[in-house]
């Protein structure tokens, strides 16, 4: 998880951890989802985004929208690899998200022991992340600076604010953070080592609300949150070359 999108966000910052609440989950939308649905007709709305051969040589994360459990769903395998799937919202608002995720196999065989506040351990083995588009100008100075460069030298537009939903092995559930390479990507976590493996586990976030929590010191509580850039979904295992196994399915964004 150490690269997020095409990978040029490098801003070194100190992390900092708090517990959020869980959100209860809703059954339902109360608009269609503006997302493309994991299936055969329809995951060409999905793009596969990996890290820039100029930056470093990784393999790709393995996606695969296969038959299971009676539905279709994209498996994510990985192998010391990085790669995420994207699938651009240009200016949709921030509303409700809705998925659907196993974990078959946590990260395991590796060199170095997962952890997202590390850089040698920041690595998920299941991840769900909300592109902003934030103000440039919230952003701190130095950070600032780093991102326009890291936009320059990649030549992509990248976001100013990630949020990324993690199932985790190594901290609890409710636990959030800042990514060991750049605050410009905080996490949550909403499954933890006390998830059970092999069992579909059922999300909704109110994406607006947690953004407004992760990105409390850029973002005025009473205004309304940015509109969003992107969905991303992935699965990495590069920095502790290790191997894991997910799936995920039944994604919308409604109001």
């Amino acid at each position: 998880m150490g690269y997020l999108s095409c990978a040029a966000i490098v801003g070194v910052l100190s992390g900092s951890v708090w517990l959020l609440p869980a959100q209860a989950a809703s059954p339902s939308l109360e608009s269609p989802s503006s997302l493309a649905p994991f299936t055969p007709d329809s995951v060409t709305a999905w793009r596969f985004v990996e890290i820039p051969k100029a930056s470093v040589s990784l393999p790709p994360t393995q996606f695969d929208v296969l038959q299971e459990d009676g539905e279709f769903a994209l498996r994510i395998q990985t192998n010391a690899s990085y790669g995420t799937w994207v699938h651009d919202l240009p200016q949709a608002p921030a509303g409700k998200l809705r998925w659907r995720w196993r974990l078959d196999e946590p990260l395991n065989g590796g060199n170095t022991a997962p952890d997202l506040l590390t850089k040698a351990g920041d690595d998920a083995a299941l991840k769900v992340c909300v592109m902003f588009n934030h103000d440039l100008q919230r952003v701190p100075f130095w950070e600032r600076t780093t991102l326009r460069v890291a936009r320059s030298v990649s030549g992509e537009d990248l976001p100013a604010a990630t949020l990324c939903y993690v199932w985790d092995q190594t901290y609890a559930v409710g636990q959030i953070g800042r990514n060991p390479y750049s605050a410009r990507v905080r996490f949550m976590v909403l499954r933890g080592p006390e998830s059970p493996l092999r069992v579909w586990q059922s999300e909704q976030r109110d994406v607006e609300a947690d953004f407004k929590q992760l990105f409390a010191d850029e973002h005025p509580v009473a205004e309304p949150a940015p509109t969003l850039k992107a969905i991303v979904v992935g699965a990495d295992s590069d920095n502790t070359q290790s191997t894991s196994l997910g799936w995920l399915k039944s994604i919308a964004l409604g109001r």
